[in-house]
């Protein structure tokens, strides 16, 4: 076994929930916290063995933020979401590496690869690299859309990837799930909440996720988003070296880019009120 414990956040993955815990099987120590599904997700959860949690959805970073409180058997965590699956390679490669982790050391950034119909979004993914193994008591989430783990102290980076399946569902899932995220996205924005973004901090921040967070606020204050959105996935990124798998991609997080657009100024004008 793999000294390592495993959290999974969940809310009706009966469909996904089993392929993730089966990628997981090297660990005994496998929590599953619920947020109150209505399938079958905390049942297959506990004939598979996984101890199961419920807590009511209240925000993003504050369930992730509970989650890693849990008493967990080991003194370092892996956190997935049901939609992901760990490959045999990186659980070996996480059996070493917290074995020879010095005490700075507090968290592992692992490479995310986005499948869709069978293809490595590998060009078209614009963030593909997540801290989600962390010492247990030495890590929390911040921002409740997008949200940013927070670690105490240095981030190494691992060598391995683990698979991610976000059009599991269907697309009909996507889009709705990207329609909750464009709405809270517009939410920030019309309210100030960003901040002033730096140049300086979005291109030579040591950390990645604040390099993201002024990349995306000098983004969210440029004219045309969703055309310099397109044009920088297939382009810049190369998303048309990943087919037509990518080219769709990059057109879904276009459309995406306009529904916060449209719902930015929906607000800001205080259209759809109803008054």
């Amino acid at each position: 076994m793999t000294p390592v414990s495993v959290l999974i956040l969940t809310k009706n993955e009966a469909q996904d929930l089993p392929g993730c815990l089966d990628s997981v099987a090297w660990s005994d120590d496998v929590h599953v916290l619920d947020s109150g599904s209505t399938d079958e997700t905390a049942a297959i959860a506990t004939a598979r063995g996984a101890k199961v949690s419920v807590r009511p959805f209240d925000g993003y970073a504050s369930q992730r933020n509970a989650g890693l409180k849990l008493p967990f058997l080991h003194p370092w965590v892996l956190v997935l979401d049901a939609d992901e699956r760990i490959p045999p390679e990186l659980a070996r490669e996480m059996g070493g590496f917290v074995a020879k982790a010095p005490a700075n050391v507090a968290g592992g950034r692992i490479r995310r690869r986005d499948i869709w119909w069978g293809t490595w979004l590998k060009h078209a993914q614009i963030s593909p690299f997540y801290v989600r193994l962390v010492r247990v008591g030495r890590a929390h989430y911040e921002r409740e859309i997008n949200e940013v783990m927070v670690v105490d102290g240095d981030i190494l980076d691992l060598g391995q990837s683990f698979d991610h399946h976000p059009f599991s569902k269907g697309l009909d899932h996507w889009i709705a799930k990207h329609n909750v995220y464009s709405r809270m996205e517009a939410q920030v924005i019309a309210s100030g909440q960003r901040g002033q973004p730096s140049w300086r901090e979005a291109f030579f921040n040591p950390d990645f996720n604040e390099r993201r967070v002024h990349q995306k606020g000098l983004f969210y204050a440029m004219p045309g988003r969703p055309f310099i959105k397109f044009a920088y996935m297939v382009l810049a990124r190369r998303a048309f070296l990943d087919g037509w798998a990518g080219i769709r991609y990059a057109i879904l997080q276009s459309i995406y880019e306009y529904f916060i657009v449209l719902k930015t100024k929906e607000m800001r004008e205080g259209q759809g009120s109803g008054s």
